[in-house]
């Protein structure tokens, strides 16, 4: 049966992860859940709670040993094997992935693109691709996980091919709605709906806290 676990528990565990890899780096032997909690501002028996779900981690009075519950955490996402990641619409993505993937279990494996120009090009060492070899690259290098960044126009149909090959996560950064079959995990980044959020909280309350009796504020829940 598969495990339900809540999905904040899932971007906790992925903050515990990052904190964990900071701590290993500074040469930390063993951790507390408050040390953890303190550092993302959370408390403790959430940490507590979050790490059960996967089985008993640490030792009682001592603390978590921070290379294990590192392994550990790893070996629950997965990323004690590297995962390929193509990036399909915009070439210039992967010298910033491949710079925020350094050290984690992702790899650039192939770029696609529709611009003729950069085709047979390489990004940061890695190729770009004609869109015309997409479900063969993406088949051929086992390739599960897809970063889209397409023009809208084409998103769906892009989308449907990558499905074809054997993609089973998309993280998308396309700003329209994409269908995908059961079974596929698909993620939204709306770029400009993040900004929209930003602009009201730095300068359209302002707006209207100068009205009379009309402050409001950005509730968050």
């Amino acid at each position: 049966m598969k495990l339900k676990v809540p999905e904040a528990t899932i971007v906790r565990l992925a903050l515990y992860l990052r904190n964990l890899s900071e701590m290993e780096r500074r040469g930390y032997i063993t951790i507390s859940s408050d040390d953890i909690a303190k550092s993302l501002g959370i408390n403790s028996a959430l940490v507590r709670k979050d790490l059960a779900y996967f089985g008993e981690f640490g030792t009682k009075g001592v603390g978590y040993d921070v290379k294990d519950l590192h392994g550990q955490i790893l070996r629950i996402f997965g990323l004690n094997a590297s995962w390929n990641v193509a990036i399909v619409g915009e070439p210039g993505l992967a010298a910033f992935f491949n710079s925020s993937f350094k050290k984690t279990g992702f790899v650039v494996s192939g770029i696609f693109s529709l611009d003729p120009e950069k085709v047979g090009t390489r990004v940061d060492g890695v190729a770009v691709h004609s869109m015309d070899d997409l479900e063969t690259t993406i088949e051929e290098k086992r390739t599960r996980l897809v970063i889209l960044a397409v023009s809208p126009v084409f998103a769906q149909e892009v989308v449907d091919k990558l499905v074809k090959a054997g993609v089973q996560a998309i993280l998308n950064f396309v700003p329209v709605v994409l269908n995908v079959p059961r079974g596929v995990e698909l993620r939204n980044i709306d770029l400009v709906t993040h900004l929209e959020i930003l602009t009201f909280s730095v300068g359209a309350q302002k707006f209207w806290w100068d009205l009379p009796d009309q402050g409001v504020g950005l509730l968050k829940g």
